[in-house]
């Protein structure tokens, strides 16, 4: 639990200068199709006038915070974050690094670590959620919680604790939080780590099924075909063939028909094969472009559309929906944050919870409460981008009655790459997500008890889980273990 002020005096003075840093660093130039479309005005707050526009500064009621209809008043918020911008997890000399001829960016931060951009970005977030509790009344300006009122919950990596140390700067700025950890410092949390905590070989037949599906009629033989435009367009853009380790044999052309998926107690779901090497590749590209001033040195000289971003992106994604989504591997991945995020909203006299993992927790928390499926406008990454927000709110109308919503927060590939929330003028991207099998009201809320159900259900789909394929594990070595017949 004291692991997260170890770096606090550090992140507390990088937050002011890098917040002026990106703002006079030059903002980078990106293509047409990455700026934000009409259609999606209703996303953003209005221009400031040019008397704020000089100021830099914007009151809360020009930004926009995708309120219900009047009637409602806000009681709880409890937020899963995955971390924000973060360097590659790969150091100098990795396969990644000998994947291509070319030299990747220089970062900010170490491998795997939270970057200096990712920092600032995140403190503005805070900035924006303080804001917008302050609107509703849920919290006073300047807030300094009394004890039991806020909690801030990380897992042990730096990337997540300093997600949420940033976070915390700009949401409670005078309240010197502290992140709890419950894991020895660059050590993965059980509660954030997306390992399968029950195994026996029926299950592990059945989820492979359920994972084999997303082939097509093919199954896992075939699971990444549709890849083959992305694995096309990531080996282009590293130049894959010229690099030595290609040359060398070392490594081998993309091949969309060779991933295998393997599920063992106590591990993450892990996958091999091309969509491996695809996804650090698509990783680290994606990155490098939320990071580099100039978009077609992120792209080592191309000039990429915001299209082709997405597609370079969809390896990645596809690769976190193949491991984390499907619906038996879901619920047991996800189970102890389920518990988590019950416990937060069961919490007497809790008003906020911001809990900061990765997007593999974000990824199977959706898919194991059943949400429908959505798009995410002015985002490359198709389903959980970079510092994206999973919020759970809590709402009461004039009655006493209890409502909840749950939205997906995240910012727009223009706000990550040049920063332009630093004049607090612009939201984050907001959109609002159902579930399968409930219903919203009028103003698109669910009865409260009915959505506290629903992850109450998914939380109990554990014991399910190891009820039925432990039961059948246990039929199957009785029945192994019977004399034979003489």
């Amino acid at each position: 639990m004291k692991n997260g002020k170890r770096i606090l005096s550090l992140l507390s003075a990088l937050v002011l200068t890098l917040s002026l840093a990106l703002v006079l660093g030059g903002c980078a130039q990106t293509s047409g199709s990455a700026q934000r479309a009409s259609a999606a005005s209703s996303e953003s707050a209005q221009s400031p006038s040019a008397a704020q526009e000089s100021s830099g500064q914007a009151s809360a009621a020009e930004l926009d915070f995708h309120n219900p209809g009047d009637g409602y008043a806000l009681k709880q918020v409890v937020v899963l974050s995955r971390h924000n911008i973060r360097a590659p997890l790969s150091t100098t000399g990795s396969a990644l690094d000998m994947a291509t001829p070319h030299t990747w960016i220089d970062w900010t931060s170490n491998a795997s670590e939270l970057s200096m951009r990712g920092g600032a970005l995140e403190t503005m977030m805070g900035e924006y959620m303080r804001k917008w509790l302050e609107s509703e009344g849920l919290i006073p300006e300047n807030y300094q919680p009394e004890e039991g009122k806020v909690r801030f919950y990380a897992n042990a990596k730096q990337r997540t604790i300093a997600t949420a140390q940033y976070f915390s700067s700009g949401f409670l700025p005078v309240a010197n939080v502290r992140i709890e950890t419950h894991a020895d410092y660059d050590k993965m949390d059980p509660v954030f780590t997306p390992a399968t905590t029950f195994v026996s070989d029926s299950y592990v037949d059945a989820a492979l099924k359920q994972v084999g599906t997303m082939g097509g009629a093919s199954g896992m033989a075939d699971v990444a075909a549709g890849l083959a435009d992305s694995y096309a367009l990531i080996e282009d853009v590293v130049d894959y063939t010229e690099s030595e380790s290609y040359k060398s044999g070392e490594l081998k052309d993309l091949d969309t028909k060779d991933t295998q998926v393997t599920l063992e107690l106590g591990k993450e779901p892990a996958a091999s094969g091309s969509l491996k090497t695809a996804c650090q590749l698509a990783d680290a590209l994606v990155l490098q472009y939320y990071e580099a001033p100039n978009a077609t040195d992120a792209a080592f000289g191309n000039d990429l559309t915001f299209e082709q971003w997405k597609l370079i992106s969809q390896s990645k994604d596809f690769y976190g929906d193949l491991l984390f989504t499907a619906p038996l591997v879901a619920a047991n991945v996800a189970h102890p944050l389920l518990q988590e995020i019950g416990n937060e909203l069961d919490a007497e006299g809790r008003v906020f919870t911001f809990l900061c993992g990765h997007d593999s927790n974000v990824g199977s928390v959706l898919a194991a409460l059943g949400v429908e499926d959505y798009e995410l406008p002015n985002a490359i990454e198709a389903k959980t981008p970079i510092g994206c927000k999973l919020v759970f709110e809590r709402w009461e109308n004039a009655a006493g009655e209890q409502f909840g919503r749950v939205r997906l927060m995240y910012q727009s590939v223009d706000e990550l790459r040049e920063g332009t929330m630093l004049a607090g003028t612009e939201s984050p991207m907001s959109v609002e997500l159902a579930f399968k099998d409930l219903q919203k009201n009028a103003d698109g809320l669910y009865a409260y008890d009915a959505l506290r159900t629903r992850i109450a259900d998914a939380t109990a789909e554990y014991d399910r889980i190891v009820k039925e394929y432990g039961q059948e594990a246990q039929e199957e070595q009785a029945q192994e273990e019977l004399p034979a017949a003489a």
